[in-house]
């Protein structure tokens, strides 16, 4: 039987002794994604107690190479609290991560209730407030970034940090299938790639997240931020590193790591 509360802690712990932990899944290989998610809930309700506050949510895993290397079918999710919320122009710490990665993504920003089930695209598209550039700077408490798909599920999608740019759009003004990005590190592009690649659209993703969350009989709430999946891939950073994501008439956002 699985010790949900055990393998919360032991996360929550090497996130702050940043001495990462062999897969959870080589320990407990009949951990399932139903219960990973519980142990995801569980460290999040102990952030909670600690004086923390949920502000939105991330979506991982939305680009087919993401699903085909993990072998599932469908995105995960993690919360976003608000302190990993880093403000542009405020730098992030190296050392308070492990093996961080960082990669560009359309933030929404909800202005009503999305509840599944039954959320499509055009009732995301009613919700949102507006959109803005975002960076989501990723990272795991399992070593080697050695992880299938219950792993990063129990440590909360593999979330640490995130930024968004000083832009909100409206949603209606974007194609966001269409809108382009470009990621530099350093001031060279490492990356690029179009909004079809997160799930076929941004806005599709996101209403994979309500209908997913209704099963956990949760809601997204206005005012709540939701990161809806890497653009491209990630890239490395160590300390001293800038990444920045460019966006089609979105605006920017960008990091720096100290």
């Amino acid at each position: 039987m699985i010790d949900v509360r055990a393998l919360s802690e032991s996360l929550l712990q090497a996130e702050q002794t940043r001495v990462p932990l062999e897969p959870l899944t080589a320990r407990h290989p009949e951990l399932r994604p139903e219960e990973a998610y519980q142990v995801q809930l569980a460290g999040v309700k102990t952030r909670l107690a600690r004086g923390r506050r949920v502000v939105g949510k991330k979506i991982g895993l939305t680009s087919k190479a993401m699903q085909d290397l993990l072998k599932v079918g469908e995105p995960d999710y993690g919360h976003l609290l608000d302190d990993m919320l880093l403000m542009e122009g405020e730098p992030c710490r190296r050392d308070a991560l492990l093996q961080p990665k960082v990669e560009g993504e359309v933030a929404f920003v909800l202005k009503s209730r999305l509840r599944g089930p039954g959320v499509n695209v055009a009732d995301v598209l009613r919700a949102t407030e507006g959109v803005m550039a975002s960076l989501e700077i990723v990272d795991t408490r399992i070593k080697d970034w050695k992880i299938n798909l219950a792993d990063t599920v129990a440590d909360n999608a593999s979330s640490a940090r995130f930024v968004v740019g000083s832009r909100l759009l409206p949603a209606a003004d974007f194609d966001l299938r269409r809108i382009g990005m470009y990621l530099e590190k350093n001031g060279q592009v490492v990356n690029s790639g179009a909004g079809v690649a997160v799930w076929g659209h941004p806005a599709a993703a996101t209403a994979w997240l309500a209908n997913k969350l209704a099963e956990f009989d949760v809601a997204l709430e206005p005012g709540e931020i939701v990161l809806s999946g890497a653009v491209t891939a990630a890239v490395d950073v160590v300390a001293g590193d800038v990444v920045e994501a460019h966006f089609d008439r979105l605006g920017s956002a960008s990091v720096r790591f100290v």
